[in-house]
């Protein structure tokens, strides 16, 4: 079989890497969004192309002619839209479930091949290492070896709105739950850390520790800027 793994994050890439290293199958990776188009992908024909991350705009000439799959993190139609990660996290959600979806258009509306459940301790990065080990691992190779049918979603939908970089500051009246909640949800590569305004000053923070009695996380502490005013 040839596959298509379409991907940016670099856990994602490693595991992606390893398993074209190990599979049977003909597994072709695309980390840049210029590679993903018809003409391309029409020289390779694969049977699935797979999306565990990516953050652009699939071409509808692409998903019309592909058996494209995204792994949205929400148990859909709960949770269709943006930042699903830190939006659950701020709900108070512990476990979620990542859903298999088929792409056709809509925003994370295609039917559902299936969906594990993911729980959501620890910071953003632990947990989207849980979920590749999991996609990679057991979700792709699930849909390959059994050739499972999509079917339509059942539920009431929530829509989740893609969260704001200004949207990270930590509050004064914040608990200590919810200003650790802040802090690790960010913590992962290509997102905007929870900070804190200090006058013209923003300390950044990152690898926090909930502990008996408070948060050790390591600061950044920098100049506010133009864009960390940005929507307010």
């Amino acid at each position: 079989m040839t596959v298509v793994i379409a991907t940016i994050k670099s856990w994602n890439i490693k595991k992606a890497e390893e398993t074209i290293k190990k599979s049977k199958h003909h597994i072709k990776l695309i980390t840049d969004k210029n590679e993903l188009n018809y003409e391309n992908l029409n020289s390779f024909n694969p049977e699935y192309i797979f999306f565990p991350h990516w953050s652009w705009i699939i071409p509808d000439k692409v998903y019309n002619n592909f058996n494209c799959v995204v792994f949205h993190m929400t148990d859909l139609p709960y949770g269709r839209g943006g930042s699903p990660l830190q939006n659950l996290i701020v709900r108070g959600v512990e476990n979620t479930k990542i859903s298999a979806l088929k792409v056709d258009g809509g925003l994370d509306t295609g039917p559902i091949y299936f969906k594990k459940v993911l729980n959501l301790n620890g910071s953003a990065e632990e947990i989207f290492l849980r979920a590749s080990n999991l996609i990679f691992d057991e979700m792709i190779p699930e849909i390959i070896n059994n050739e499972i049918k999509p079917k339509e979603q059942l539920g009431e939908v929530v829509e989740f709105k893609r969260r704001k970089p200004y949207q990270s500051e930590i509050k004064k009246d914040f608990s200590l739950s919810k200003v650790y909640d802040y802090i690790r949800m960010l913590d992962a590569e290509g997102y905007p850390e929870a900070y804190i305004k200090y006058g013209d000053l923003k300390l950044e923070f990152s690898r926090a520790k909930l502990t008996a009695d408070g948060i050790v996380a390591d600061v950044k502490i920098k100049r506010l800027t133009e864009d960390d005013l940005d929507g307010e």
